[in-house]
């Protein structure tokens, strides 16, 4: 199993946090994808932790990344980034 990180600093919590709850069945329906879960920093409530289980690398790096799902994915949430990710 392979764990993706991504660290986001929205504008808005509850739009952002939305937005996930919209695409989460973009993940769950690439091949490899075991789940996902947002969770907010408490020491900084504007920066969330976005944790995604692959079955292997590739599943993200070529499938997720490689298709339309991961377009819609970015669609749904950049409006709320208020700094690039890490």
């Amino acid at each position: 199993m392979i764990l993706e990180t991504a660290e986001f600093v929205v504008t808005d919590g509850p739009a952002f946090e939305a937005a996930v709850r919209e695409a989460r069945p973009l993940f769950q329906a690439s091949p490899g994808c075991l789940g996902l879960s947002l969770h907010r920093v408490i020491e900084d409530p504007a920066r969330y932790r976005l944790l995604v289980r692959w079955e292997r690398l590739e599943d993200h790096t070529e499938g997720f990344r490689g298709s339309e799902a991961f377009g819609r994915w970015r669609a749904l949430v950049s409006p709320f980034f208020a700094a690039a990710r890490s």
